[in-house]
């Protein structure tokens, strides 16, 4: 009966259903942003506005998008099979990609009245560990996903108090991180790292045990997160990147530091539209003293924001800056 599962899963390559349904949806002949569009629409079940906001670009513009992919499969009679085994590893990287997203979303809700959906959180992680199983030899960059996800949601307990309010990172009680993930996650970077082949997923799953490993927000070794973004920034380059390495600049190096970096994204345009570029310049703003261009900033990102506990928190600080 073993010799004939086995035969089985290897003749099938994925044996559970949506794992096998998003490497079916992940076909190449499709742009590599309008697979996961796809996928993440058709599959995972992401409404139109929250995959337009993981691509940072406006709905209709994404609906487009999945509305084009859609038609090419028609028009070219693209198959909705699942590819043979010896296919599966080149569209590994999508298949990531998809995860990811899906991840992010449960991490940080893009609308809604909680900070987090653990139900898409909790999926993403199961079907990572899925792939790493599934690989004979597992890719670096799949290891480093899991390892990336299971470190961020160590602390998600500690993201929102009793009530339901966002705290911050630099505010969260440290005792209510889930030391198993963090062990687990840590152990993944490091094997992850080893390979010498590790990529975006890495890196960032490296940044993550930096956070994770300090006791307290003061012993945070903010020098090893700014050199980990600029490696993050050569392998893969992204205004959210540079955003991210601004404020572990400012946490270095001061808020002038990081208030000038941040500027100069928005200044060409970058992130004009996503609300966490203007509530990261707020609060740096915020801790110069320049109350007047806080509190714009603070407006701005109120205006772009959809999650109530972040709305709550964006208004708070606003309150406490008119007081």
């Amino acid at each position: 009966a073993e010799t004939s599962d086995a035969a089985g899963r290897d003749e099938e390559g994925v044996e559970d259903d949506r794992l096998r349904l998003i490497f079916t949806c992940c076909h190449p002949a499709l742009a590599p942003d309008a697979q996961v569009a796809l996928t993440l629409r058709e599959v995972c079940g992401l409404t139109t506005e929250e995959i337009a906001r993981a691509f940072l670009t406006a709905p209709p513009t994404l609906a487009q998008r999945i509305v084009r992919a859609k038609a090419k499969i028609r028009e070219e009679r693209l198959p909705y099979q699942v590819p043979a085994r010896a296919d599966l590893p080149a569209r590994l990287d999508t298949v990531l990609h998809v995860v990811y997203l899906v991840f992010n979303e449960g991490y940080s809700a893009s609308s809604g009245v909680a900070l987090t959906r653990p139900d898409l959180s909790g999926e993403a992680i199961r079907l990572g560990r899925l792939l790493i199983e599934w690989l004979p030899e597992p890719e670096p960059e799949a290891v480093g996903l899991l390892a990336l996800m299971l470190l961020h949601e160590s602390r998600r307990i500690a993201r929102t108090s009793p009530a339901g309010e966002l705290v911050l990172l630099g505010d969260q009680d440290r005792s209510l991180w889930n030391r198993e993930q963090i062990a687990e996650g840590s152990a993944l970077v490091e094997r992850a790292l080893a390979s010498r082949r590790s990529g975006p997923y890495t890196l960032q799953a490296a940044i993550a045990a930096v956070h994770a490993q300090a006791r307290t927000a003061a012993a945070t070794d903010w020098g090893r997160i700014v050199g980990l973004y600029d490696v993050l920034a050569r392998a893969d380059p992204s205004p959210v990147v540079e955003l991210n390495r601004a404020a572990a600049v400012a946490m270095r190096d001061g808020p002038v530091a990081g208030l000038a970096l941040i500027d100069a994204i928005l200044a060409r345009g970058d992130l004009k539209e996503y609300h966490l570029a203007h509530s990261a310049r707020a609060d740096l703003c915020r801790r110069l003293g320049r109350t007047v261009q806080a509190r714009i900033a603070y407006e701005r990102a109120l205006g772009l924001t959809r999650q109530e506990p972040e709305r709550r928190f964006l208004e708070r600080r606003l309150r406490e800056l008119r007081d």
